[in-house]
């Protein structure tokens, strides 16, 4: 949404404890003068709010736009992070009202060992890894009960990793901390340092921890060996906790960049495993984690590869498009059941590649949580025809006017199919030269 004052990101949402938390949380934070978007009005039923927009550019886009490099403009923002990281928490702890929040409860034994149990099954249980159940529970309560005698608590993100460390100007400002509970300080910093896919090399880390140290130090005392110990403690718990979430949504839902994040964050574990004296025994979680994990590598089609994938957005008013290889044609996306920006007065002269819809359609409509289903679909039989050698698959969006949605969804798809598989793709929009500003 855009004023004469700038832009804003206009939300509507209808879990009102979660919206009644972001916002209390946020202005809280920003009375503390911390680096929170702004809330610049609401309803009253606070199932819709204006805040401020601080653009999409986040570390996590900085890293991978350089290849997960670690350069010296990646590590000066990560300094600037980990010195900002203990006033959101201390700071931010200061006179907040728990009762507020959408989980009120500290993050303690129980709620650790509920994060282990997700990883039990949707890791462990999913891959079929042979385990000792009743040995492996013993270990989830040694390490829960060791580390949920951390204290004391303040204000813990819950996911402060770099997808929601935002940059605008260059400065750092943090978002998606409506989640966010009374906690150890240690469970923050290792969220961001231990970020499976950023994989920051180690002496790195220890050096960020110590930044981070010096700048904590300044607000409350801390007894840094002690913190250190616990600090390794709750990467082990984070990276376990990571590798559940990512069997869920890489394993289960076949999400790919869920898939892709797995090994990183084997090999995290592995490390604290190996490098790290532990306090407390856990002789099954070393066990079952010293066995091959069956994780079958991403495919990738390289070049000189056959295979060749035609994208294409059409109107269903003209009809599905014939298929021109000779091969009896490929995927068809239907994408009228989702809301028509075409039928909105601003966008009517707009099309998909259009800033504004793309905007609309990215966070007012259902499209990207469909547009997954379709990727793990796609995937399946791009990797099967990758691996038998096949030259040719088609994928069409078709909506009423191939205008909007289906421009949007083959761009989306076209992307996603490059970055993956480092594949030849096609891309077309059969009613292009119908489009409005044509």
């Amino acid at each position: 949404m855009e004023g004469s004052g700038g832009t804003v990101i206009g939300t509507t949402y209808d879990n009102a404890a979660e919206n009644a938390a972001f916002l209390y949380l946020s202005r809280h934070f920003a009375e503390k003068g911390l680096p929170v978007p702004r809330i610049l009005a609401e309803s009253p039923d606070q199932s819709a709010y204006l805040q401020e927009d601080l653009g999409d550019r986040s570390l996590y886009g900085e890293l991978e736009a350089g290849g997960f490099e670690f350069t010296p403009a990646i590590r000066d923002h990560y300094q600037k992070v980990v010195a900002l990281l203990p006033e959101l928490q201390i700071k931010g702890h200061e006179g907040l009202d728990y009762s507020r929040c959408l989980v009120k409860e500290p993050f303690d034994q129980q709620a650790m060992l509920w994060d282990l149990t997700y990883f039990k099954y949707y890791f462990l249980k999913i891959l079929d890894i042979p385990f000792d159940e009743y040995s492996l529970e013993r270990d989830f309560q040694v390490l829960s009960a060791w580390l949920g005698s951390a204290r004391p608590h303040y204000f813990m993100h819950r996911d402060f990793q770099s997808r929601n460390i935002l940059l605008p100007g260059g400065r750092h400002h943090f978002i998606d901390y409506q989640g966010g509970r009374p906690g150890p300080l240690q469970y923050d910093l290792v969220s961001l340092l231990w970020q499976a896919k950023a994989a920051l090399p180690h002496p790195v880390r220890q050096a960020l921890l110590e930044d981070y140290l010096d700048a904590a130090t300044g607000l409350v005392s801390i007894d840094r060996e002690e913190f250190t110990g616990f600090y390794y403690g709750f990467a082990l718990h984070r990276g376990l906790q990571v590798l559940g979430a990512y069997g869920l949504r890489g394993l289960v839902e076949k999400k790919s960049h869920f898939l892709e994040s797995i090994p990183f964050a084997l090999k995290n574990i592995q490390w604290l495993l190996e490098k790290i004296h532990w306090p407390v025994a856990m002789p099954e979680l070393r066990r079952v984690m010293q066995q091959p994990i069956p994780i079958k590598a991403p495919v990738k089609a390289g070049p000189g590869h056959p295979l060749a994938i035609q994208v294409q957005s059409f109107s269903y008013r003209k009809g599905i498009p014939e298929d021109e290889s000779g091969h009896g044609g490929g995927f068809v996306f239907d994408c009228r059941g989702i809301e028509n920006p075409g039928r909105l007065d601003p966008f009517k002269a707009l099309t998909g590649l259009s800033p504004e819809v793309i905007e609309f359609l990215h966070h007012q409509t259902r499209m990207d949580a469909f547009l997954e289903h379709i990727f793990a679909a796609v995937s399946e039989t791009v990797e099967n025809y990758i691996e038998r050698d096949f030259d040719r698959l088609s994928i069409s969006f078709g909506c009423t006017g191939g205008q909007h949605r289906s421009v949007y969804a083959a761009e989306r798809m076209a992307e996603f199919l490059k970055k993956k598989y480092g594949i030849v793709v096609s891309l077309r929009h059969l009613e292009e030269s119908n489009w409005p500003a044509n």
